[in-house]
């Protein structure tokens, strides 16, 4: 009897000890899977998962960019809008030519056929000088046309960009017309004589401001609209003309001469002039003057007349 107790009572501790082993065992097992959160494929396609913890959302999107191959996927890329860029364009052309007037006029009709116009010529037998516009998406065009009038000596081309002038100018526009509506606003609610005269001056000023703006603009639209092209054409086996822009020695001293020999021409134009007149006027007015004078009688000298002296 007391055998068969004891025998039940270690038959009972047996059982005891395997039911606690089961039972951590699955304690063991359920946390080991406790971080693994529950994912779930959504329908935006492969790679695209959500989890429902916070742990699993950071996990799914840091491997969302990466595809099953381990390669990243490429990124949509914004492409900004270019900027129209506002530039002023001049250019300058040298040439030769045997004969100028028919070069000049070849240069002009070249510049005529892409929509410009001469502004300025001085054209004789041995040089030309030709201040041109054309308009801006046409220079090119203007200046092929341009070369072929003649044998191209020099040939130079210049872009000044000034779109921020431009923006700067359109912003100011702007900001002068807001302050101008609100000035006139206040003048429409003026209540005294004198802020009606205080804020009608302040109108005035800001009109005058906004006006030259509007100028400024108008000038750089048409700058920018209309290039200028200098053409100078000189006849072949002369040396080309000295520019006025020529601050050297040898351009000093060839403009000297010019002005020297332009003096001396319009001397003897009004020389050669004159003349003719002289000639048939002068001569018959000298032989009067000469007969007038020889027939004038003497003039005699009056008689001394003595004065007596005067004592001390």
């Amino acid at each position: 009897m007391v055998i068969g107790k004891v025998g039940l009572a270690g038959l009972l501790l047996v059982a005891g000890a395997f039911a606690a082993g089961c039972t951590s065992s699955e304690s063991m097992s359920s946390g080991a899977a406790a971080p693994a959160p529950a994912m779930r494929q959504e329908p935006g396609g492969p790679g695209d998962y959500t989890a429902d913890s916070a742990t699993g959302g950071k996990a799914a999107a840091q491997s969302a960019p990466t595809e099953a191959n381990g390669q990243p996927q490429e990124q949509p890329r914004v492409t900004q809008p270019g900027v129209d860029r506002k530039l002023v364009r001049t250019a300058t052309v040298e040439l030769t030519a045997g004969k100028v007037s028919d070069a000049a006029d070849q240069v002009r009709d070249a510049v005529t056929s892409e929509g410009g116009f001469s502004g300025q010529e001085q054209v004789n037998d041995r040089y030309a000088t030709l201040t041109l516009h054309v308009p801006s998406d046409r220079l090119d065009k203007a200046l092929e046309k341009i070369t072929a009038a003649g044998q191209v000596r020099n040939r130079a081309q210049t872009a000044q960009d000034v779109t921020e002038q431009v923006v700067d100018v359109e912003s100011r526009i702007e900001t002068q017309r807001a302050s101008l509506a609100r000035v006139r606003a206040l003048l429409d609610r003026a209540g005294t004589i004198s802020e009606i005269v205080q804020l009608e001056g302040e109108v005035t000023r800001r009109e005058a401001e906004l006006e030259s703006l509007l100028k400024r603009r108008e000038a750089l639209a048409g700058s920018v609209a209309l290039s200028t092209v200098t053409v100078r054409i000189s006849v072949d086996g002369a040396a080309p003309p000295v520019t006025e822009d020529d601050d050297s020695f040898l351009g000093a001293l060839a403009t000297g001469w010019r002005a020297f020999l332009d003096a001396g021409s319009f001397v003897l134009r009004v020389v050669g002039t004159v003349l003719p007149f002289a000639v048939v006027l002068g001569v018959p007015a000298y032989l009067l003057w000469r007969a007038r004078r020889r027939n004038r009688p003497a003039v005699t000298a009056p008689p001394a007349v003595a004065v007596p002296a005067t004592e001390n």
